[in-house]
């Protein structure tokens, strides 16, 4: 395959980097190199903030119903060119070809379409008079200039969260994608360009080095990225210098609690789909599973004929697999690391292996036997990797769900609706689900607490935070 080397998108044009340093981009599936990303430097930060700072007046005061129509426009734009995201999608990240439209490409329409319904759907306090012969509004303004960083387990997702609820509340932006993965977002941009002013979105290529260089410059007002715990630390330091907003989304460790009186199989059909999908790189995965005791050697023998039986991995156009390649090199030494250096209690039931030799392939795995404090139970994996733990009685349950540093997501799975509603209560987690794990809808909030992060993403909850709050009071008296 002919490399290319990749441009940053700025300004409305795809222009070269400044910087000469480059590296290879990977197909995960083959380990060919598809592509070469400029590792871009001060310069391409510059132009592209520059850029964005000059379009931000204009865009500001466009109407909400104009900023939707651009937003319309782009989804029916990427609508009409399905085909070629999802083509362009799977060789960035080794994910099955024939589901990707369903799974992907047709949610990221969705939630665009629902961003551009959101710029005219400002909510507010009704004016009223406080204070004698005063009368107070409240204003929801655009931030500013925003600056964005997006991750490689969703490439085409994650850069649709970000955009398009900062320009469709008004606001300019410079995104940059995962160094592994820049495709798709790079044919978003080309897509919005035909729909978008010049400067309203911009996309600079790089690795940590111009991630850092975009968090430290003093242009954005507001910084957003979905990344590790590690990123989000970084970049709280350093937005901290200049008191920057921070929009942080970061990893997960989501806790799937099935009790007794579950449906067995619909729970195991269940929880392994969401646990084995896209390889399990997902904040969200339902990989860490606590089972009554009672019901825990049945779970997990299910578990385990499920897993070798459907949740298969292999080349994105290989007939019956559930999810692809491990993104990158690395995350398949990580994922391989932990479970080489697992306990000697541990027991691996099935999988635990690379598969072939090309390409970053894990096999579906299942692991039982570890202790709340191993490392395997308290740290994301990121891979497809499902942990099964035996609890006694509700309260060691909610124990252990909650004896984690994140809170993101989580699931009960019980035919008790009071057990699933208080669960549902203390449950330290952003989101919970209840007999089902991993949906989600343009209309509702995702986000967690503790280091899992802070601000949300989709929904009306979403939007607002790309959005300012002023207060004005005008003097009505004589």
């Amino acid at each position: 395959m002919t490399e290319r080397l990749l441009k940053n998108f700025i300004n409305g044009d795809f222009i070269s980097s400044r910087s000469t340093d480059s590296f290879p981009v990977y197909n995960p599936a083959t380990e060919e190199v598809i592509a070469l990303s400029p590792v871009s430097n001060e310069a391409d930060v510059d132009a592209a903030y520059a850029a964005a700072d000059a379009a931000f007046d204009a865009w500001s005061e466009t109407t909400p119903g104009e900023r939707q129509l651009a937003l319309l426009r782009i989804a029916d734009a990427m609508e009409a060119r399905a085909e070629e995201f999802a083509d362009t999608e799977s060789l960035d990240t080794g994910k099955p070809r024939p589901t990707l439209i369903e799974d992907e490409i047709s949610a990221s329409v969705d939630q665009i379409r629902f961003f551009a319904g959101a710029a005219r759907l400002l909510e507010g306090r009704a004016a009223g008079e406080y204070m004698t012969d005063h009368t107070s509004v409240i204003r929801r303004e655009p931030i500013g200039v925003v600056g964005q960083v997006t991750p490689w387990n969703y490439p085409l997702n994650m850069a649709v969260w970000k955009f398009a609820p900062a320009i469709a509340a008004g606001n300019t932006t410079v995104l940059k994608p995962s160094d592994t993965t820049p495709l798709s977002t790079l044919l978003l941009a080309e897509v919005a360009a035909e729909f978008l002013p010049p400067g309203v979105l911009n996309v600079v290529l790089g690795d940590r080095t111009t991630g850092a260089a975009m968090v430290a410059h003093p242009t954005p007002q507001l910084i957003s990225i979905t990344g590790s715990v590690r990123a989000g630390i970084e970049v709280a330091k350093s937005g901290s210098e200049d008191l920057k907003r921070l929009h942080l989304e970061l990893g997960g460790k989501a806790p799937v609690i099935v009790f007794a009186d579950a449906d067995i199989p619909k729970a195991v059909e269940g929880i392994a789909t969401a646990g084995y999908f896209n390889a399990g790189q997902d904040c969200t995965a339902a990989t860490r599973v606590l089972v009554h005791e009672s019901v825990h050697d049945e779970f997990v023998s299910a578990l385990v004929a499920y897993a070798k039986e459907n949740a298969k991995t292999g080349a994105p156009n290989d007939e019956g697999i559930l999810f692809g390649a491990l993104n990158n090199a690395a995350q398949l030494e990580r994922v391989t690391a932990v479970i080489d250096s697992l306990p000697s209690y541990a027991k691996v039931e099935t999988g635990g292996r690379r598969q072939g030799t090309v390409g970053y392939f894990y096999e579906a795995t299942v692991v039982t036997g570890l202790n709340q404090d191993d490392a395997a139970i308290q740290q994301e994996i990121f891979g497809p990797v499902i942990t099964v733990q035996k609890f006694a009685d509700d309260a060691q349950a909610l124990a252990w769900a909650n004896d984690v540093n994140y809170g993101l997501a989580s699931s009960v799975w019980t035919s008790n609706h009071g057990r699933a509603q208080r669960f549902a209560k203390r449950l330290d987690f952003g989101c919970v689900w209840i007999n089902t794990h991993i949906p989600l809808v343009a209309e509702m909030p995702h986000g967690g607490f503790k280091h899992s992060g802070y601000g949300k993403d989709l929904s009306m909850y979403g939007f607002e935070d790309y959005t300012r709050i002023k207060h004005v009071m005008s003097y009505i008296g004589d």
